[in-house]
């Protein structure tokens, strides 16, 4: 058996309940998950500072010097700290201790050599370290210790109990002593050669116990580039069977719907980049495999009279499309749009929601199977038993990150044969997180905005300047236009935040009141019906400001509406912000979007708001996003632990992760059954692991 399979109880040092906490803590079952479980930082103890090097810079430090005295200063309240004065040739400082003075009082040396290290304050001209750790120097010559110490991720249960970093470090101490270091090498020889990767061996050794800044780096690349290789050749792998062994429906031919509306009835000319997106997508629906695309393009780009033209497309080679969208509101708009674009076009186009009516489902029904109906829009009720088709070709899911896979699957078996998908997203993925997440899917990008569409102009108002802000969106009103007045819901204080929406109502209607001005609210305790209410009335005009928690966040298009007010703009994260942004400058006036916020405003609420002030690029925001966010939190719940990576990082890594796409695909083009003998090693590894369950098994 592989030794690193063994149980981590057996480790010498463990035992059964040091296994236990392992286990639960830190996932840690076997000597393998050990050996990967990785430092989060290193501390150099390569150098000694002098007292006159030191910085103000929280960073730790080790000082070779003398205590020279040792006194008690009282604090007051019966508390007390020690304070030693240490010196070495070029200055003096301080060490100070708040907790178990007297054994360290009766321990100190006075005026012999110490190596102190630890974390450096300045108050006033003075450095200090609080609670340092302290060596005899001639001590610390004699103890065998790698230069730079590890630092090992744990949390509050494991350091109760006893697990330290120092027992972490012994532990993995005796793992390297038990397998004699001999791990497996898993890449290709050329490979090896080509990147200038250091063998596996020397990677694992110099990542828990580096000999120096140098080694740790090549060790963190190599075990980087590996990780995310096996995931890009994982994905990849994925993407060739699929293309292989689903078989989509060609759709041969270009035909007269297509070629009408894009001659006669395009309310705009296409952008270049919706012309290029189009390409793909038609290269995709010609070919024999099955299409599986992910469509990005910001709000407003023109994701849907893009997704129409596919659906024409669909009708050209004689198939039925569907497109899927994750709230009635957003289902209806779908309708609305799509109805208003084809209406010269002789197309059978239908809706079906929770709400449609009994008498119309049953047409709906029979017009599905018998294959006059060429278009059906809905909610996940289209995925319901009884809804049948005669022949789905094209299935649209739009803003799928709000459904399921399970969802997802309903509707390939809609078909005998799997119909061609096109997932679209108004919420911008970074390329990288893309990459991984939707490795898959091939990705399009819709990255301008259609002609005579104003830039949104994004201010930051604090609390105190509100006055100001309320007379602009009087003016605004004046002209004609509506206003959104956004408050934030955050669930676990539901409470709070349904008083500060009521009282933010209250103060509005005192502010903006009755015959002059009127008001609709929205806020998630309302029936829905009467939530629909309020927004028709809105999208009608009949009111001028719309006061909502974020349930208007996805699918609200009001033209005319161009001001968008946030309130405690600090509570939204980026991607949020840009979602309610997106709701205004959807007609050819121009717009603003104001983020109100209190002074109080941590660095990173600082950036976000200098994110949004400064660019309209969703893209590039969420690029901010992620690296402010982490990977984990952009996806949400349902794939948050997506990326339980063990050593690289999305946000840092990118540069390494286009690397381990680039040579997954090109060997996968060389040899995609992994069949070679210089591939044994690898397949071996591959096959490996994917017997393990991992999340990019479930992935799109």
């Amino acid at each position: 058996m592989n030794l690193l399979e063994t149980p981590i109880e057996y480790l010498k040092g463990v035992g059964p309940q040091r296994g236990d906490l392992l286990r639960k803590e830190l996932g840690i079952h076997k000597y393998a998950d050990l050996l990967n479980l990785f430092p989060n930082r290193y501390i150099d103890r390569t150098r000694y500072y002098k007292i006159n090097e030191l910085q103000n810079s929280n960073s730790e430090v080790q000082i070779v010097g003398k205590i020279i005295n040792i006194k008690t200063v009282e604090q007051g309240k019966g508390k007390s700290r020690l304070v030693a004065t240490f010196v070495d040739e070029t200055g003096q400082m301080e060490l100070v201790w708040f907790q178990g003075q007297k054994w360290i009082r009766e321990s100190i040396k006075i005026n012999v050599p110490y190596v102190i290290f630890g974390k450096v304050t300045q108050f006033g001209a003075t450095y200090n370290m609080a609670h340092p750790e302290m060596e005899l120097l001639e001590e610390h010559k004699a103890s065998l210790r790698s230069a730079m110490q590890p630092v090992y991720p744990s949390t509050e249960k494991l350091a109760n109990k006893g697990i330290s970093n120092k027992v972490i470090n012994k532990m993995m101490q005796q793992l390297f002593v038990e397998t004699q270091a001999l791990f497996s090498e898993n890449l290709p020889n050329y490979l090896l050669d080509e990147l200038k990767l250091i063998p596996k061996n020397a990677a694992l050794f110099n990542i828990h116990f580096p000999k120096s800044q140098d080694l740790l780096a090549k060790a963190q690349f190599r075990l980087k580039f590996e990780e995310l290789f096996f995931i890009q050749l994982q994905l990849i792998t994925k993407n060739l069977i699929r293309k292989h062994k689903i078989k989509g429906m060609p759709f041969e031919k270009v035909g007269e719907n297509f070629n009408n509306f894009y001659k006669n009835h395009l309310p705009f000319d296409l952008t270049n980049a919706q012309k290029r997106v189009l390409k793909e997508i038609r290269n995709d629906l010609g070919s024999n495999a099955q299409m599986n695309r992910l469509l990005q393009g910001d709000v407003g780009s023109g994701k849907t009279i893009v997704a129409l033209m596919c659906m024409l497309l669909a009708k050209d080679n004689g198939f039925q499309s569907c497109l899927m969208a994750p709230t009635e509101i957003l289902a209806n708009q779908h309708f609305n749009g799509i109805t208003d674009l084809a209406k010269e076009l002789n197309i059978n186009i239908k809706i079906l929601t929770g709400s449609t009516k009994t008498a119309d489902r049953k047409i709906i029904h029979e017009e599905l199977e018998n294959g006059t109906l060429d278009i059906l829009i809905g909610t996940h009720a289209l995925l319901e038993d009884k809804v049948q088709f005669h022949n789905l070709g094209l299935a649209i899911i739009d803003e799928q990150h709000r459904f399921g896979v399970e969802q997802r699957s309903k509707l390939w078996k809609k078909n005998d044969v799997p119909p061609h998908v096109l997932v679209m997203t108004a919420t911008p993925i970074p390329r990288t997180l893309a990459m991984s997440l939707y490795g898959d899917l091939d990705i399009s990008v819709i990255d301008e905005l259609p002609p005579g569409r104003k830039p949104i102009q994004t201010v930051h108002r604090y609390d105190s300047n509100r006055l100001k802000v309320w007379k602009f969106l009087k003016d605004e009103i004046t002209k004609g236009r509506q206003v959104y007045i956004v408050y934030p819901l955050i669930q676990e204080s539901e409470k709070m935040d349904y008083k500060d929406l009521m009282d933010g109502y209250e103060s509005i209607s005192r502010d903006f009141p009755l015959p002059q001005y009127s008001i609709s609210i929205v806020h998630g305790k309302m029936k829905p019906s009467d939530k629909d209410e309020e927004m028709r009335r809105f999208s009608e005009g009949k009111t001028n400001i719309m006061v909502a928690t974020t349930v208007i966040e996805v699918g609200v298009n009001v033209p005319n509406a161009s001001v968008m007010v946030i309130e405690s703009a600090e509570r939204f994260g980026l991607s949020q912000l840009h979602q309610l942004r997106g709701r205004v400058g959807r007609g050819a006036e121009q717009s603003y979007c104001i983020l109100m916020t209190s002074h109080k405003l941590s660095n990173d609420s600082k950036i976000r708001m200098e994110t949004m002030v400064r660019t309209n690029d969703g893209f590039e925001i969420s690029e901010v996003d992620l690296k402010l966010r982490g990977p984990g939190d952009i996806m949400g719940k349902q794939q948050s632990g997506v990326l339980n990576l063990q050593i690289a990082d999305l946000v840092k890594d990118k540069e390494i992760l286009q690397l381990a796409r680039h040579h997954a695909i090109k060997l996968l083009k060389d040899d995609a059954p992994m069949e070679k003998p210089e591939h044994a090693k690898l397949r071996e590894a591959f096959i490996e692991l994917s017997k393990k369950k991992t999340i990019w098994n479930y992935i799109s």
